[in-house]
């Protein structure tokens, strides 16, 4: 969430921010100040009212003192308190709209961040590795129908579509990778293991930017009013909400794996068919709590250990940087990994590394107490570290070996327990 009154302040830097966005955000602007307005000036006639039933109230015990009837001031407070109830009500109103349109307004795009209209416009930051020369690269779900890695008819029986039900060797190295990488987060990058529940309150999901943005993705229980976690971010950066952290806590590093679920699952067509886009997946998530003198440079960190995922893997990638039309809702400064799948002959992004700076933390009312005391919100920031079933995928189509097995990247075989997949 902005802050107020940066909007107050600089309504005009404000919206061409926003306008780099794309899209009509801008417009909101005008409407939070009109409701900023209306709610301060309710609030002053609250004030003068409170101020003078105050004063009134002296005096009828100073008039009662002196024995004297009290009864048509009495009269004057009762209207006041008709007043002051009518105002309360109206400020509660304003305030809550206010809050509504401040919701609804994206995050302000980092100064730096380049400039462009979609994702054909973001810059590649670097390239790890090359593309392997595969001369007849298959898809995964040939392979992992030829091995029995996963069995997507049967899920769609149990579930519908966009799901998927891992088996035999592939369910193993589903596991294995997740215990790689929490092992690689938490043994060499120094993060803290963290098991969040998976089912969360509205409340959470409004603080990390979830909602009301992308109500229409979410899973929700009505009966509990609890919604299936779509990525561990939301229930690890609200572990310290409401709380003011002292200097010395910060960064907190966090490593989480959760199954995420989501109810959009990409456009018909290209990408629906096999791992690449289903609605519950794998994660193992990365999230920091900085300060915000601190927080570019532990996006920097933060990124490169995403990397070292791919890299410890020898997967071949490549970073990108997301365009201020790119940008997700929260972020103010964005980059992509994209690891490389030759059956699809295309990159698939398997890590999306955000600096919030102060905007969820302004949600989620979490602060810190910096060296000269004064109270001030942290940045938050989060990565995939990494997302599955996308590195399942690259690893299949990568490593497949001339007879149809698949050679187990060397890093995760001590996870997997065996250096290669065959045919059953």
């Amino acid at each position: 969430m902005l802050d107020i009154r940066l909007i107050r302040e600089k309504p005009d830097f404000v919206k061409e921010r926003l306008a780099l966005r794309g899209g009509d955000a801008a417009a909101l602007v005008d409407q939070v100040l009109a409701c900023d307005t209306e709610r301060r000036a309710l609030e002053t006639q609250l004030q003068r009212l409170n101020g003078d039933r105050k004063r009134i109230s002296k005096e009828i015990g100073v008039l009662r003192a002196k024995g004297e009837d009290t009864s048509a001031v009495e009269d004057q407070v009762r209207a006041m308190n008709d007043d002051i109830v009518r105002l309360d009500q109206e400020t509660a109103v304003a305030d809550t709209r206010q809050r509504d349109l401040l919701l609804q307004i994206p995050n302000l795009p980092h100064p730096a961040a380049p400039v462009g209209a979609n994702a054909e416009e973001n810059p590649i930051v670097r390239i790890w590795g090359e593309k392997p020369p595969i001369s007849a690269p298959r898809s995964h779900i040939d392979i992992g129908a030829e091995l029995g890695l996963f069995d997507l008819e049967r899920a769609a029986r149990m579930s519908g579509s966009a799901f998927a039900c891992f088996t035999g060797a592939g369910a193993r190295l589903e596991r294995a990778l997740i215990n790689f990488m929490l092992d690689l987060h938490t043994g060499q990058h120094g993060y803290l293991e963290v098991s969040p529940p998976f089912l969360i309150r509205k409340e959470a999901l409004i603080g990390t930017g979830q909602l009301p943005k992308f109500e229409e993705q979410l899973y929700r229980c009505e009966r509990d009013e609890l919604y299936l976690a779509p990525t561990a971010e939301v229930p690890v950066t609200n572990l310290h909400r409401e709380e003011i952290l002292s200097p010395a806590d910060l960064p907190k590093n966090f490593v989480a794996y959760t199954p995420c679920f989501r109810r959009e699952a990409g456009s018909a067509g290209l990408g629906t068919r096999g791992l690449i886009r289903i609605h519950q997946f794998d994660k193992v998530e990365l999230v920091k709590l900085t300060t915000p003198e601190t927080s570019y440079a532990e996006l920097e960190s933060l990124t490169l250990h995403a990397e070292k995922v791919l890299q410890i893997l020898g997967l071949h990638y490549r970073v990108i940087e997301l365009c201020t039309g790119d940008l997700g809702f929260g972020g103010a400064k964005t980059y992509d990994i994209e690891v490389w799948a030759p059956g699809q002959n295309a990159y698939l992004e398997v890590s999306s590394c955000t600096n919030f700076e102060d905007f969820q933390a302004r949600r989620l009312n979490l602060r810190f107490k910096d060296a000269d005391g004064k109270n001030r919100f942290c940045h938050t920031l989060n990565g995939s570290g990494t997302a599955l079933p996308r590195i399942f995928v690259a690893i299949l189509e990568t490593c497949r070996q001339a007879d149809g097995s698949i050679l187990i990247p060397e890093a995760l075989r001590r996870h997997f327990g065996a250096e290669k997949i065959s045919k059953p």
